[in-house]
């Protein structure tokens, strides 16, 4: 990625618009993976991914590499708008099966494309068993593919750490699952 050409202090005209553009393709699958996983509703998924990347727009011009990767600027933008979120409105109990993200699935039969929805709507439930920061973690490396020193980064944790706890949650997610 082109990020050399963005620098502290530059005024929003002279930001790179074509490079922001690149980021911007990059990382939307990645970043609207992790709100999706967050909020369980594919809609207010591509509002609350909208609003990360208007707000990373509006900050470009305080992204400093030497504090570290962009994805970790971009995913600690996209925790606080999802936390932003759940303060006002509240924390969601229960998601609607109508309301999980749309899942793609390469060439599947009608029946299989049901039961994984199925098994994908038991995840979800699942997922909310966790604690808020087992579930930062999860959504973290599995919804957006971050590697666990970003995590780490992001949470203001240990990498070791998030090791850790992204273990106990996968056993936890388990043994839920399979009751």
């Amino acid at each position: 990625m082109r990020l050399g050409r963005w620098a502290v202090g530059l005024p929003q005209a002279d930001i790179d618009v074509v490079a922001f553009a690149d980021l911007y393709d990059y990382y939307l699958p990645r970043v609207f993976g992790y709100v999706a996983s967050r909020v369980g509703s594919q809609t207010l998924a591509e509002d609350l991914t909208a609003v990360v990347f208007e707000k990373a727009w509006r900050k470009i011009a305080t992204y400093r590499g030497d504090r570290g990767a962009f994805s970790t600027w971009l995913f600690t933008i996209a925790r606080r708008v999802v936390a932003d979120h759940f303060r006002r409105r509240g924390r969601m109990e229960t998601i609607s099966l109508e309301d999980l993200p749309e899942l793609t699935v390469a060439e599947g039969t009608q029946e299989g494309e049901y039961f994984r929805q199925e098994e994908v709507a038991r995840l979800y439930v699942c997922l909310k068993t966790l604690s808020e920061q087992e579930q930062q973690i999860a959504a973290l490396k599995f919804f957006s593919g971050l590697a666990n020193k970003d995590i780490a980064r992001i949470l203001g944790l240990k990498e070791d750490h998030v090791g850790v706890i992204l273990y106990r949650a996968i056993r936890k997610l388990r043994r839920e699952f399979e009751r």
